[in-house]
């Protein structure tokens, strides 16, 4: 399988509430390998397997969260 990193930008982290509530969600996805939320820059950076999931399911799973992506 192909692994693939992206980066999304993200509005409305302030916390580690926030960064726990997006790994979590994230973490639930089939095909997510890792996560790592940058409060400070306001970017959240996943690796996933591409076959497994796509970008726009990893964004709408942030985006249910509370969270504005673009």
């Amino acid at each position: 399988m192909a692994r693939q990193e992206t980066e999304i930008k993200v509005g409305g982290m302030s916390c580690q509430h926030c960064v726990k509530s997006i790994e979590r969600a994230l973490g639930q996805l089939a095909g997510v390998d890792r996560v790592r939320v940058d409060l400070a820059q306001g970017k959240v950076f996943v690796v996933y397997q591409a076959e497994g999931v796509s970008v726009e399911t990893i964004k709408n799973a942030i985006a249910k969260q509370g969270y504005d992506v673009e």
